[in-house]
């Protein structure tokens, strides 16, 4: 199992499930997704938003809330929500980490939130904004486990980049 690993509870909209399936096919994350899903696997919405991505997916399936986490009741956690009070760039983030986010309209269950309230995080929003789009947040959050690990194994060469542009305006 990868080191960064996306939880989608309950996931509702297709589009968005895609677009983080591709940001963890891009960074070597795992996908975990916990049904009930808003949507078909094979949903055309979905595939395109991921399209050429799906075959290099680490995914895993779990039917609810309660037997994902039970199968990783050992693994570090971190719960996203718009109510949690510490922000995301506070966290340390430890080697092998479960991001867990919750569904677009209704986010992570309460209960579960304040269980484990002091594992929550919030992506900062100027007040009275409703919510950031769930796929945004997430490649925020795994963005931030990445830069934590110095980008271990990602592509990251700025000296070609910069030498390239340079090159380029020449």
């Amino acid at each position: 199992m990868a080191d960064i690993n996306i939880v989608l509870v309950e996931p509702e909209i297709p589009q968005n499930t895609g677009n983080i399936a591709r940001t963890c096919s891009v960074t070597g994350a795992a996908l975990h997704l916990v049904k009930p899903l808003g949507f078909e696997i094979d949903d055309k919405k979905m595939k395109r938003a991921g399209l050429d991505y799906w075959n290099e997916l680490e995914i895993y399936y779990y039917e609810n809330l309660a037997e994902f986490l039970e199968k990783n009741k050992d693994e570090q956690m971190w719960f996203f929500s718009k109510k949690a009070s510490r922000v995301y760039s506070e966290a340390e983030y430890p080697q092998r980490v479960f991001l867990v986010f919750g569904k677009e309209t209704k986010g992570l269950p309460e209960d579960l939130l304040e269980e484990r309230f002091e594992r929550s995080l919030r992506m900062p929003m100027k007040e009275g904004s409703r919510s950031l789009n769930l796929s945004n947040t997430v490649a925020i959050a795994v963005y931030e486990a990445m830069r934590q690990r110095n980008f271990v194994h990602l592509k990251c060469d700025g000296e070609k980049i910069a030498k390239n542009i340079g090159e380029h305006n020449s």
